[in-house]
């Protein structure tokens, strides 16, 4: 089964910044450490359609009847294997990273009501049998699953915001090729500590706001660097392609240099090479442009 072409940021927390002491079965999920990175795609999908099987159907995933939400908001929890974390990382583990699926939900719901067009609005609303303000409630309520001002996870859809690629050390790469492109353990990741991420961010920023201004690029590794401040300082910061690596074959993930070429970018705005600078950002466009035509295709 194919995964969904879905790219990852997320933090991982040490156990006891989601609660000290932390709820026993949050405890007993992060022993179990059941939930494996390859099938988060597959657990978010089975459990928002299972939420519209359900008679009546649910305006959120991962929430009973009542609104309140599932068990699985303690159970579905990612767990960091110590040796995946950072060399030197000062902070002690167990590091966990919830799933946090009704809340990231809501978020979306939140923009979707907030950007829609009122026929658009309203024919969803009305699909789900609620009133604006009806969803607006249970929204607020969801967003009160997080145990921090965010979510632990940002997606993107068939490509990786190039700014990502700031908060990481390219050396940190993880690659796994396994069997062919659609082996599960296939995956290509970077994981740094959150003290290194927000010292990369920043000082990122300053160049790039210097070069372009705060929008585009610059808003959103400020957008991100807003998000990482809200979690532990002692976390661990990790980009992952997810679903993305069944798009390339192996020699294509291999000899990925997004996040080289990216840092160079970093390093041709230090010395003020234009023409370094042009050809590195045109290679980038050719290599992520066939994942855009792809996109358009689907």
């Amino acid at each position: 089964m194919l995964r969904p072409f879905v790219a990852y940021l997320r933090v991982y927390e040490p156990l006891l910044a989601l609660g000290d002491p932390p709820d026993d079965r949050l405890r007993e999920a992060v022993a179990g450490a059941k939930l494996r990175r390859a099938a988060i795609g597959e657990r978010e999908q089975s459990v928002w359609l299972k939420s519209q099987a359900a008679a009546p159907a649910r305006l959120l995933p991962a929430e009973l009847a009542d609104g309140r939400p599932a068990p699985s908001l303690l159970t579905d929890v990612l767990v960091l294997d110590p040796a995946e974390v950072p060399a030197g990382h000062p902070g002690e583990g167990p590091f966990v990273c919830p799933l946090e699926l009704r809340a990231r939900a809501a978020a979306a719901l939140v923009t979707f009501l907030g950007d829609a067009t009122p026929a658009l609005k309203n024919a969803v609303l009305d699909a789900g049998g609620v009133s604006a303000d009806r969803a607006r409630s249970r929204t607020k309520a969801a967003m009160a699953d997080l145990t921090t001002a965010a979510a632990h996870t940002l997606t993107t859809t068939w490509t990786v915001p190039l700014p990502w690629f700031v908060l990481i050390d390219p050396d940190e790469r993880k690659l796994v090729l396994g069997s062919g492109q659609d082996d599960p353990v296939r995956e290509l990741s970077w994981r740094t500590s959150m003290s290194d991420a927000l010292t990369r961010a920043d000082e990122a920023g300053e160049l790039i706001e210097a070069a372009f201004g705060d929008s585009g690029p610059g808003r959103v590794l400020s957008q991100t660097r807003q998000w990482l401040e809200s979690f532990d300082p002692d976390s661990v910061v990790e980009l992952d392609y997810g679903g993305l690596v069944q798009l390339f074959a192996d020699a294509i993930l291999e000899s990925d240099t997004t996040a080289e070429e990216v840092h160079d970018i970093l390093e041709a705005l230090r010395t003020g090479n234009v023409e370094e600078l042009a050809e590195l950002f045109s290679e980038l466009r050719e290599f992520w442009g066939d994942l855009a035509a792809r996109e358009r295709s689907n």
